[in-house]
């Protein structure tokens, strides 16, 4: 059974059967319990959720329509070509642009993770990544304190479905530092061995990025209909940044240029078996330092909780409590008790912790 207690100030997660191919999933609150009838990537069953004892089907949003109940047929949403985070040549430069680069960086870009890197560059084209994004992914609009007690609305983890690598599930990752929340990261790199999957099974197609909102039984495609939904939906009424879902076709990309892509591909050295539990990592999405260590858990396929502590965060001074710092990236792995806060550290310990490289 995993179990999530939101009495405790603490963020984290500890499942107690956290492979299980069915199982119930509890939120202690005095007004109602959200139960999954099956785990995501189970073979059997379909994701329901009961709220106050009434079971919900998830609305998917943006599947193929052959694949369709007729109660979703409502949910229809136009493709925009994000087909596996790559965007289709639509015909526009943007986009045949875009066709081509992501196949190059493939075959040319990344590389062994584990190899001695030149410090200097790899901060370098970070910081050059960051520049290019600068207005959006670096500060919270909301203050959302999500991780507290909530009497009226007992809130779950948004699951978010992406490679970093990807210009449109960079997008989501600037809106969601923009809104302050903590979400579970499912990385999709290519040659998954079990993300991707997942996806298959839960939305009819292996397009990214992916939301699922257990929250509101809402599992969604297209970047740009996600942003806007996660602004609805926890947005308290602000918009996101301006430009920040115009500009991704024209700098979106850059960050993927300049980190020869990084974050794309699973490393073959990887382990295959998942921890136990999931590793936490604070950061926001503009921040140089975190980037590189997102890229890495996204190689090693390694599924984590993302705590977005952008400027202004509700989660500063819990930040600060556990580790004397406000200084992200900060990684916590509950499944061997290591906190660093370092990210040459963090890293290194990653690429030997979960690799076949020992």
């Amino acid at each position: 059974m995993l179990s999530l207690n939101f009495s405790s100030p603490s963020l984290f997660l500890k499942p107690s059967q956290p492979h299980a191919t069915g199982g119930i999933l509890h939120v202690h609150n005095s007004k109602a319990s959200i139960f999954r009838s099956k785990w995501p990537g189970s073979s059997t069953g379909s994701v329901r959720f009961c709220e106050s004892k009434k079971w919900v089907s998830p609305r998917i949003v943006g599947r193929p329509k052959s694949a369709r109940t007729e109660a979703e047929t409502d949910q229809i949403t136009q493709s925009s070509g994000e087909e596996a985070g790559i965007p289709k040549d639509d015909g526009s430069p943007s986009g045949s642009f875009l066709s081509v680069l992501c196949p190059l960086l493939k075959f040319f870009g990344g590389g062994d993770p584990s190899r001695e890197r030149n410090e200097v560059l790899e901060v370098a084209t970070s910081s050059l990544s960051s520049l290019a994004r600068l207005p959006w992914g670096r500060k919270s609009l909301v203050r959302n304190p999500r991780h507290e007690v909530s009497t009226d609305s007992p809130l779950l983890h948004l699951q978010i479905y992406e490679f970093e690598a990807c210009p449109f599930c960079r997008r989501v990752r600037e809106a969601l530092t923009e809104l302050d929340l903590t979400v579970e990261v499912y990385p999709c790199p290519k040659g998954s061995v079990r993300h991707r999957q997942m996806v298959q099974k839960l939305g009819g197609k292996e397009q990214f990025p992916f939301l699922v909102d257990p929250n509101t039984g809402v599992s969604m495609y297209e970047s740009g209909e996600i942003v806007k939904y996660l602004f609805q939906q926890y947005g308290q009424g602000s918009n996101p940044s301006s430009g920040l879902i115009e500009s991704t076709l024209f700098t979106g990309w850059m960050p993927t240029l300049l980190r020869a892509g990084r974050g794309m591909t699973l490393w073959s050295k990887a382990r295959l078996d998942p921890p136990s539990e999931r590793l936490e990592l604070f950061s926001f999405e503009n921040n140089p330092y975190a980037r590189i260590v997102r890229e890495a858990l996204c190689e090693l396929e390694l599924p984590y909780i993302l705590h977005n502590v952008g400027g202004g965060s509700s989660k500063t001074e819990f930040l600060i409590q556990i580790s004397g710092s406000q200084e992200v990236p900060y990684l916590v792995d509950m499944n061997t008790g290591r906190k660093l806060g370092d990210y040459k550290k963090i890293l290194a310990y990653l690429l030997h912790t979960y690799s076949t490289v020992n």
